[in-house]
């Protein structure tokens, strides 16, 4: 791993400590000439509960959600409540009410007025959502650095090959995501040279 790519990585892990959540921790920058201007990790919106604390709410969805854990004993509130519910990765969204560190750190830009276009972002995690990917598409980022090309759903490589966007997607290792409809534009490659060494 080139020493860029690992010093980027290294404050995603430590952004992604910040999170709360307990199903896994993300972490994402936008780094515009190697100077980060945004940071952002997984979790609920300002001053929204944890979900430890959703459990004893009876307003909350959750709350009902696990009377069919109550009967079974006391809730272990140190696990994700989708899990404690049997729930696979990306089942009954409905009930988390975590953002995604990617659409955090374009919202932490965009609170504070920084401009995201033609910069780069990294994060501690696959191909991002369909969800973040239309974010990242439109906030004009141009190249996505992540730790792995697999896709977390199948509609965000089609996203980047239709979108009308120079968005090139590439590992720490310096792969390439391919099959994406269009070639990665070499003004990506020549602009973020001293981002992707």
């Amino acid at each position: 791993m080139k020493p860029w790519n690992e010093y980027f990585l290294g404050i995603c892990n430590q952004v992604a400590s910040n999170s709360k959540c307990l199903s896994r921790q993300v972490g994402a920058i936008i780094v515009r000439d190697k100077i980060i201007i945004a940071t952002g990790y997984n979790g609920p919106p300002r001053g929204f509960r944890r979900c430890p604390d959703r459990w004893r709410d009876p307003a909350d969805p959750l709350y009902s959600e696990a009377g069919v854990l109550r009967g079974k004993g006391p809730i272990a509130e140190d696990v994700c409540p989708r899990l404690a519910l049997g729930c696979k990765s990306g089942e009954r969204l409905d009930l988390c009410p975590s953002v995604h560190a990617e659409a955090n750190c374009i919202a932490a830009a965009a609170r504070v007025g920084v401009n995201v276009n033609h910069s780069v972002m990294y994060i501690n995690c696959q191909v991002p959502c369909k969800w973040c990917m239309g974010l990242i598409i439109n906030s004009g980022i141009a190249l996505l650095v992540v730790t792995s090309l697999e896709p977390y759903d199948q509609l965000s490589p089609t996203m980047i090959g239709e979108a009308s966007t120079n968005l090139t997607v590439r590992d720490y290792e310096g792969n390439f995501l391919s099959n994406i409809g269009t070639p990665i534009p070499s003004w990506n490659l020549t602009a973020h040279e001293g981002d992707i060494e």
